[in-house]
């Protein structure tokens, strides 16, 4: 299939075009570059030893999304644009649900006007909010996000439930991620966060580098075995592999499918600092600081309906995760920028 992947340029992106590729698939990507790197093309074009068309577009503007979508008569998208760091959206909403969601409806727009019926979303575990059970599964209930960020995910999915229900030929699959982390085993695509990282593996990689001071932990008084936050850390490479399952699934049976993409495993913050000294070698600054507002206890999934329906789990463990996000570190130690 040729697929159009919006947002492809980014960590997710990237490592899903490679992905795509390796199972027989023609990507193509549209990236504003506002938030990823034009060297993640010319790497890509590297790893998958061929030539990966690319437009530099912002998919908000449905004239130039049509324009491309005319042009090289997609069979599927995989949609990834848009804003994702949860203290940004706290900080500047309006910014957020503007982008998030009309890139979204300039997206389904030209879908709708050119017949192109196969959508994956890259939606996200942030719209379960706080847990109603753990750990989560496809019916807990998804409206509950405690952040500007993660309310874009969950009007997204309505937005496109409704469309779907009018549209019965539309083929939907809304993905929620729950914390992606690691690299390709290459190390040449990465993470590579504009900014201070917000995400805790990244912030280790850093601390280890000694481009940051040290790890902060935030709170160790929650009601976990060792009083910090536990979440479920999936590897990039893993979920990339879900996408494809997810894309083969809408093909072969259509309509409107939820899978949560997680290992099923609960990882404290301590036990993944841990973890990271222990796999590296490196003994990392560390403290324990307020509670952060907004944290849930802890967060982690049921991957059983993805393993049933899509034959996919993940395979990687933490240990992968914190090997591959470190080599990435040490041989690009300035992310995709030039030294």
């Amino acid at each position: 299939m040729k697929i159009l992947l919006t947002g492809g340029a980014g960590y997710i992106g990237s490592h899903t075009a490679i992905a795509l590729v390796k199972s027989g698939h023609e990507v193509v990507i549209a990236d504003n570059f506002s938030n990823s790197h034009h060297l993640v093309i010319a790497r890509l074009e590297g790893l998958c030893e061929r030539q990966i068309r690319n437009y530099q577009i912002d998919v908000a503007n449905q004239l130039d999304l049509e324009e491309i979508c005319r042009k090289e008569n997609f069979e599927a998208v995989i949609h990834f644009a848009g804003l994702k760091a949860v203290s940004e959206s706290v900080n500047k909403p309006l910014l957020y649900y503007g982008v998030n969601l009309s890139t979204t409806l300039s997206l389904c727009a030209v879908m709708l006007d050119l017949g192109i019926r196969n959508l994956v979303f890259s939606s996200s575990a942030t719209v379960y909010g706080e847990p109603e059970r753990i750990p989560l599964d496809e019916h807990c209930r998804a409206n509950n996000a405690n952040n500007p960020y993660g309310r874009t995910k969950s009007f997204i999915e309505q937005i496109l439930k409704d469309l779907q229900a009018t549209q019965p030929l539309m083929n939907i699959a809304l993905l929620r991620y729950f914390n992606p982390a690691g690299a390709h085993a290459s190390a040449r695509i990465g993470e590579d966060p504009k900014g201070p990282p917000n995400n805790l593996i990244p912030i280790l990689t850093r601390v280890a580098a000694k481009k940051l001071k040290e790890v902060v932990i935030y709170g160790d008084d929650y009601d976990t075995p060792d009083g910090t936050c536990v979440r479920d850390f999936i590897h990039v490479h893993d979920l990339a592999e879900g996408h494809v399952a997810a894309l083969t699934k809408l093909v072969t049976n259509p309509g409107l499918v939820t899978y949560n993409l997680g290992t099923g495993q609960g990882r404290s913050v301590s036990e993944v600092v841990d973890t990271f000294e222990r796999t590296t070698g490196v003994e990392l600054k560390k403290r324990v600081g307020p509670r952060r507002p907004g944290d849930v206890v802890s967060a982690y999934c049921d991957p059983a309906l993805a393993e049933r329906e899509l034959n996919w789990r993940a395979r990687l463990d933490i240990e992968d995760i914190c090997r591959d996000a470190w080599l990435w570190q040490q041989q690009n130690p300035h992310g995709y920028q030039p030294s």
